[in-house]
């Protein structure tokens, strides 16, 4: 998989027409497994001849071909997923015969397909490798920190407060937590103590 992922802004859906069979491949974003098949239960349709499906969630991936012969909807799909770039989420793809049959190669053409012209299709967000640190900051040093920490894209995930400062958890971008923490060194006069969780 490329380094560049991506995950969807929201919801995206296609309809397509492959040899009198209708495809629907519906997509959404999934932050864990549990989401990811709470949306195939949501999206599948009891009445199709199949729903299957995809999902990439960091390293974890499962796939289902729902019926049709080994290898030609599920595995195609989620190729169709790492093809695009893409993670966190779940690619449903709903098929109705239409009495033709495909055969495998059409098979996994259209179901591959479908999903990644959904997915070519669908709002995109860039997905950003973040860490979690642990620090201390004197009161003299938190209010800078607090006017500037927007400009490493910092968020404060929990602050709190002794008689001397506060004890910080951040969610900073893996590229800018480097420049972060020398900013914090300099602030402090080399008093951080800078802490990368797990």
């Amino acid at each position: 998989m490329s380094a560049a992922l991506s995950r969807l802004a929201g919801p995206a859906t296609l309809a397509q027409e492959i040899r009198k069979s209708r495809f629907v491949a519906n997509a959404a974003p999934a932050g864990d497994p549990a989401a990811a098949l709470a949306f195939l239960q949501q999206i599948a349709d009891p009445q199709a001849t199949h729903n299957c499906w995809a999902y990439r969630i960091g390293a974890q991936y499962r796939f289902s071909d729902d019926g049709e012969p080994g290898g030609t909807a599920g595995r195609p799909i989620l190729q169709a997923i790492e093809g695009q770039a893409c993670d966190q989420l779940m690619v449903v793809v709903t098929r109705w015969y239409g009495g033709i049959k495909l055969g495998a190669g059409g098979l996994v053409r259209a179901y591959g397909g479908c999903a990644a012209e959904c997915l070519r299709q669908a709002p995109k967000i860039p997905l950003i490798d973040t860490i979690e640190v642990d620090f201390f900051l004197p009161f003299a040093a938190l209010a800078i920190f607090k006017a500037r920490h927007a400009d490493w894209d910092a968020r404060v995930l929990q602050e709190q407060f002794d008689a001397e400062g506060a004890h910080l958890r951040l969610s900073v971008p893996r590229p800018q937590g480097e420049e972060l923490r020398r900013f914090l060194s300099d602030l402090t006069r080399g008093r951080i103590q800078w802490q990368v969780r797990d």
